[in-house]
């Protein structure tokens, strides 16, 4: 592999790149799929290929190619060329990358038990049982259960100086009952909503989630959802569990950091956001409890690498600190824009996608509550969990959040099970009225493997550290 990628790397710069980078991709994955008792569906894939970015006449060009021989490696390299010079006619400035980034390395997710080596049989073994679980439930009508593992063997190389080798590993699972009255269907999910949740870990993964242990719970509660009141409206106190949460920092705290999105390059897909440049440093974002960190480096988050794709290392990254908003997701490119190098959040979705900036994990730190006490500290209020329709502006500033499941807190203690609960807010606003965090011993990694950006169309997996928080004054259900 090494002789390809400078192959490519020297022919760049002979056809007169002043920067290039190579990445070889080999990714293998496998998903399986239970539903009512039956093998819905089982996939398994595997594809390999390259992509060569250059930077000629201060423009990018890329190009790519499932093919690994040297012939074809010379043409996708020259097309990457021609492209760039292309570019570089409609420019409308200079790309600057900063200073070089050069790293000979390799990485290795930390593994206990390698997923692939894990039968089929077993596999399918566990979903089934988690699935006669939820099917004993009287109404529930459809169960369904699936897993996902992905193996990416990644080779990055640049004119700098880098080679760096990677393997990432990936493992998820979820459940998902559905239960059916007269005139209303919901829904219960675990560990996490639409689909399953996610780690870079190994089989343990799946063992640590107790499926089949957790069936039964999420089952009974959609049956009793049915029949559960309707949650109240009002402007009310709201606890939000930390899965909720997860996603509620994914849509309004991760995607406003984005630093192409701040720029405008993606505003004709994903969008903008409000968190624009001047604000920087001076921003009042939420209250002097919210922390949130872009993280890469921690184990088993979804968002967990090395190097991103454009080799820099993995790091910790302050984005809001005592309320203020510090820091964004950057590119080489977009970080030199604001005279800053790099955090490590350029990510591509296979060989012939180009590296975007994408969230790595991003955390809302701990704070200092137990939940029980959290809860008996609310005299009146709301606790929401599990995430079921979220919709949020182009800017990431408007927002309405729907939940699976709430219950009502009253006098410091839950009570009367909830169905339908939304949410709604303004994203500065509803973080400046954040006045407690539950400690470390409720602070998980949590989730979002189906992340869109881009175009064409890129799909990331990201990570979200949380842990339960009371936010006050929050506008919840259908408002008169």
């Amino acid at each position: 592999m090494r002789e390809l990628t400078e192959r490519a790397l020297n022919l760049a710069e002979v056809q007169g790149a002043g920067y290039a980078d190579i990445r070889i991709v080999r990714r293998e994955s496998q998903g399986i799929t239970v539903k009512n008792g039956v093998v819905e569906a089982l996939s398994s894939s595997e594809n390999q290929g390259f992509g060569v970015r250059v930077v000629v006449d201060g423009a990018w060009g890329f190009a790519s190619s499932a093919y690994l021989k040297p012939a074809e490696v010379d043409r996708v390299t020259a097309l990457a060329v021609q492209i760039a010079k292309a570019s570089a006619l409609v420019k409308t400035r200079d790309v600057d990358l900063g200073p070089p980034v050069v790293h000979i390395a390799t990485y290795r997710t930390p593994v206990e038990v390698d997923p692939f080596a894990v039968s089929l049989e077993k596999k399918i073994e566990l979903l089934l049982a988690a699935d006669e679980a939820m099917r004993r439930a009287k109404g529930v009508k459809v169960a369904k259960g699936n897993m996902a593992f992905i193996r990416e063997h990644k080779i990055f190389a640049n004119t700098e100086g880098s080679f760096i080798e990677q393997e990432i590993i990936e493992s998820g699972a979820g459940l998902e009952a559905t239960a059916v009255g007269e005139d209303d269907v919901q829904r219960r999910s675990y560990p996490n909503s639409f689909g399953r949740h996610q780690g870079t870990a190994g089989y343990e993964f799946i063992e640590a989630l107790d499926l089949a242990g957790n069936a039964g719970r999420i089952a009974e509660e959609a049956v009793a959802l049915l029949t559960a009141p309707q949650c109240p409206s009002g402007t009310m106190t709201v606890i939000l569990g930390a899965a909720q949460l997860a996603l509620q920092v994914h849509e309004s705290c991760g995607h406003p950091v984005e630093l192409d999105r701040v720029f405008g390059t993606e505003a004709s897909y994903a969008g903008t956001s409000f968190l624009t440049a001047e604000k920087l440093g001076k921003f009042r974002y939420g209250s002097e409890i919210v922390n949130i960190t872009a993280d890469a480096t921690v184990p088993g988050g979804l968002g967990t690498f090395g190097y991103d794709d454009e080799g820099v290392p993995a790091q910790r990254t302050p984005i809001v600190r005592e309320g203020i908003f510090v820091g964004y997701l950057t590119s080489r490119e977009t970080a030199a824009m604001l005279g800053r190098q790099s955090n490590g959040a350029m990510r591509a979705d296979g060989w012939n996608r180009i590296p975007l900036i994408r969230m790595t994990n991003i955390n809302l730190e701990p704070g200092e509550w137990d939940f029980e006490d959290l809860i008996a500290d609310t005299d009146d209020g709301i606790y929401m969990e599990m995430n079921k329709s979220w919709s949020i502006d182009d800017k990431r500033l408007n927002f309405q959040f729907g939940t699976e499941i709430a219950y009502q807190i009253k006098k410091g203690k839950l009570g009367q099970m909830y169905k339908n609960a939304t949410y709604t807010g303004i994203t500065p606003q509803f973080w400046a009225d954040c006045d407690a965090i539950c400690n470390e011993k409720y602070w998980s990694m949590w989730s979002t493997p189906n992340c869109g950006k881009g175009q064409p169309s890129q799909i990331a997996r990201v990570g979200h550290g949380t842990a339960p928080a009371r936010f006050r004054n929050v506008r919840v259900g259908v408002m008169k």
